[in-house]
């Protein structure tokens, strides 16, 4: 198995055959896992993970019996990896699983010489003209706060040297996680690799996370920053 991949599911199971199928699609021969969490599903996703899961031999189920938090649940799934490459993507389908095949090429193509050294992540093109607005803001903020260049920070997929998840001690069980990769991987110099992905419309559901009202940004917004200043704090306590 070279890579595996986590798909975090909360409340998707509209989204769930779908993600299956498109796997199934681009998959062919790469040695693919896919591991999907049910993160604390209470739409009934539990029953269309069992009836689907058996059908696919390149998928698995990980259980979270309460929803914690999108982050908590990548760490589940990522504990459960057996690959030499790890990472995860969005359940929504806004972002296709195809873009993972393609990570997947990469990794072979390079493995020879550069397989402990890269972080892998998406750079999100033809998105929503506010949505675009509100990245820039963050990733400048963020670059200027943490001292590196931090790009597009939610992107997807995030994928890396699973040998990387032993150098780390803490996990944040939100949405920060995505944050404190990124940054944790400019740290520790592995070189980020990025490669331009589409963002497409959800088909089925709602965000919940990109929801588009000012205070659902706001409030997204006031979490990361938070998030920042713990993180930076926890960085400076390890340097000393």
């Amino acid at each position: 198995m070279t890579l595996s991949v986590v798909v975090p599911c909360y409340n998707e199971k509209e989204n769930i055959p779908l993600i299956l199928n498109r796997f199934s699609e681009v998959i062919n021969t790469r040695s693919i896992e896919v591991i999907l969490v049910n993160n604390g599903s209470t739409d009934g996703s539990e029953e269309i993970f069992n009836n689907l899961i058996p059908k696919y031999n390149f998928a698995k189920l990980v259980t979270v019996p309460v929803n914690r938090g999108y982050g908590f649940g990548i760490v589940a799934g990522l504990k459960s990896a057996h690959a030499e490459y790890v990472g995860w993507t969005h359940a929504d389908m806004q972002t296709d699983p195809n873009d993972v095949a393609r990570v997947y090429d990469l990794i072979k193509d390079n493995k020879t010489t550069h397989f402990d050294s890269i972080y892998y992540k998406g750079l999100r093109k033809k998105r929503p003209f506010l949505d675009v607005i509100f990245t820039v803001g963050m990733s400048l903020y963020e670059s200027i706060y943490f001292k590196m260049r931090l790009w597009d920070i939610n992107a997807q997929p995030n994928i890396f040297p699973k040998s990387f998840l032993d150098d780390l001690t803490y996990f944040p069980d939100d949405f920060s996680l995505d944050l404190y990769m990124y940054v944790m991987a400019k740290k520790h110099e592995l070189k980020v690799k990025r490669f331009d992905v589409l963002f497409t419309d959800r088909i089925h559901g709602t965000s919940k996370w990109n929801d588009q009202t000012f205070k659902a940004k706001w409030k997204f917004i006031k979490r990361t920053l938070s998030f920042s200043r713990l993180l930076k704090s926890k960085l400076a306590s390890t340097v000393k």
